[in-house]
């Protein structure tokens, strides 16, 4: 899945608009299928609440710093592209200039009633490279589609990987 999103950059929690004590708080049900999907099946979609990241070009503790974080003091979501660590392969590439992102443990399978939507994958940043980096506290949830998810509707740039 290749995502983009353009989601008014720089703005501020208190220039959203945006009742008192209001808290982005989704399961991980309704990230996979009233965000992600929405994202995958039309490019244009924004949502206030989820930023726009390469992970590979930024490091964790820049994110709240750099207009990237929408909302949230300890917790922030963002729509990035799954970039391969080759061109014709299946790995991701985790690696920014400073670090990397480790898979720990594994894939979470998320349900929407008896339909499985999508997985989520937990990652720890680690400083340094492979295979002596240093564990930070940084963690760091990646959400994806279920390869059968119901994709015959979208344009064929959007097709999810299978």
């Amino acid at each position: 899945m290749e995502n983009n999103v353009a989601c008014g950059v720089g703005m501020e929690e208190d220039e959203m608009d945006l009742p008192p004590g209001f808290r982005f708080h989704p399961t991980d049900e309704e990230l996979i299928s009233h965000y992600l999907y929405n994202k995958v099946i039309d490019i244009n979609f924004s949502c206030i609440a989820i930023g726009d990241v390469d992970l590979n070009k930024s490091e964790p503790w820049e994110l709240p710093y750099e207009g990237k974080a929408k909302m949230g003091e300890k917790e922030w979501y963002f729509f990035c592209i799954r970039d391969r660590k080759y061109p014709t392969g299946v790995r991701t590439n985790r690696a920014t200039e400073a670090g990397y992102w480790k898979a720990t443990g594994k894939d979470k399978e998320i349900y929407r009633g008896k339909c499985l939507v999508g997985m989520k994958k937990t990652l720890v940043f680690y400083k340094g490279r492979a295979p002596k980096g240093e564990k930070t506290n940084w963690v760091m949830h990646e959400y994806r589609l279920d390869r059968k998810f119901p994709t015959h509707n979208l344009p064929k740039r959007a097709k999810v990987n299978k």
